[in-house]
């Protein structure tokens, strides 16, 4: 009870810091739509190749999604640099707080921000023809596959961060690691119709485990045994990145 009172209390700290920061969410929000609007009129005609099945706005609609959730969770360790830089972070540490707080709090407040731009560009890809033919449920699957992935980069943010201390260092780092991650997968792209090289990398892609449980999960015959799988494996690499990002604390204690 004790951890998650600690936890609450840290995602209302962070929520309220969002809150402040209504440009960042709309900004953040503007993107993902851009994508969406663009490369589903940019590559309409793409549906008309053969092996290509059904609509390009049904199919990119589930990568767009985890696009903004891998994108914006990248930039959640910029939080935890104000914290070290202010002295708030120093405070946080010699406190009886629980360390995977810190992490845990400022991860929700991200994927709670996230699901919420989520519901917006489903509801535009609704309005501009996408079909979730699974219905509210395959909406509650791409959302939960979606927060699983924020909920991981965002773990991995913020360990860069503590370690890393340095704004320009985590920019750089988001930078390399995220976009190869979604460019490597099928967020854009029927699997049959990528280079071969990509589509073996795409494989073992935490980001195209997204996009294909999100994918699945809207079709009308879904299939839940991809679905178990790529959550599962989800949930192990937001295990692991997690302890990573609440260990880093030990290393950042020991620095200073």
């Amino acid at each position: 009870m004790i951890r998650l009172r600690h936890t609450y209390g840290m995602t209302l700290r962070y929520l309220r810091a969002i809150v402040r920061q209504p440009a960042w969410v709309a900004i953040s929000l503007v993107q993902p739509v851009i994508w969406l609007l663009l490369f589903g009129a940019l590559f309409k005609r793409v549906a008309d190749i053969p092996g290509f099945s059904g609509s390009y706005i049904e199919f990119l609609t589930p990568g767009v999604v985890v696009m903004l959730a891998v994108l914006s969770a990248g930039w959640t360790g910029m939080g935890f640099i104000e914290d070290i830089q202010r002295g708030v972070m120093d405070r946080f540490l010699v406190s009886p707080i629980w360390r995977g707080a810190l992490n845990a709090g400022s991860v929700a407040g991200t994927v709670i921000s996230i699901l919420v731009q989520s519901l917006i560009v489903v509801g535009l890809a609704v309005l501009v023809g996408a079909r979730f033919e699974n219905g509210v449920l395959g909406i509650v699957v791409l959302l939960a596959v979606a927060a699983l992935l924020a909920a991981i980069i965002g773990s991995l943010s913020n360990g860069v961060a503590v370690l890393m201390r340095e704004r320009e260092s985590l920019i750089g780092i988001v930078s390399l690691v995220t976009l190869p991650l979604v460019f490597l997968s099928t967020t854009l792209m029927q699997a049959s119709l990528l280079p071969g090289w990509v589509h073996w990398a795409s494989r073992a892609n935490p980001v195209n485990w997204a996009v294909e449980a999100g994918r699945s999960g809207a079709t009308q015959n879904a299939d839940w045994s991809l679905i178990g799988s790529r959550v599962g494996l989800l949930v192990l690499l937001l295990l692991a990145s997690a302890t990573f990002a609440t260990r880093a604390f030990r290393a950042y204690q020991r620095s200073i």
